[in-house]
């Protein structure tokens, strides 16, 4: 995974947006994003054992797989990706693999609201805390097969960012955890 500094230029947002300004590991982790490459070897299946170890670290009972494609979404296509898009939070972790393709995930640096591009490609895990604000787009490619980890029954449930969710208590505990940090 590489992390920099989003250009905030107008354009695609599948384009890279590089600012030329990395970002590097103790950064993230500061605002409590997490991540680790394990290949992914369809073949053997290794690359699960690494998932596992994750699963079980971040105590996470289920995960599925989702395919984001004009191809597997048909008709609703634009509407998932600028959906996908739009500045928000969830009240779990969001625990991605990327097992073939890419994309980006933004997530915003709270101290300054600056947003952080992670281009993630295969072999790529990300965890981002509850509460984080953030967005996703594919990358150039137009397509991400990737494994979605959860604590409990698989839910995507988006909270855009607006004046409930900055009050929304998952919120709250996110940006005392990062003010202590």
């Amino acid at each position: 995974m590489r992390a920099y500094y989003f250009d905030d230029l107008p354009g695609d947002q599948r384009l890279p947006h590089d600012s030329g300004k990395s970002v590097d590991a103790a950064t993230l982790s500061a605002i409590g994003v997490l991540h680790w490459h394990i290949p992914v070897d369809d073949e053997s299946g290794k690359h699960i054992e690494g998932i596992d170890a994750v699963a079980r670290e971040r105590d996470c009972k289920n995960r599925d797989v989702i395919v984001v494609t004009k191809e597997s979404l048909g008709d609703e296509y634009e509407t998932k990706i600028k959906n996908f898009y739009k500045e928000h939070m969830h009240e779990d972790e969001e625990i991605r693999y990327i097992l073939e393709g890419g994309g980006y995930f933004d997530v915003r640096e709270h101290a300054s609201e600056a947003w952080i591009r992670c281009h993630m490609r295969a072999g790529d895990l990300l965890v981002l805390p509850a509460g984080i604000y953030h967005r996703f787009t594919l990358d150039e490619g137009n397509k991400s097969r990737t494994m979605r980890l959860f604590k409990d029954e698989p839910k995507w449930i988006a909270h855009n960012r607006g004046p409930e969710t900055d009050v929304n208590p998952y919120r709250i505990d996110y940006v005392k955890s990062v003010a202590v940090a």
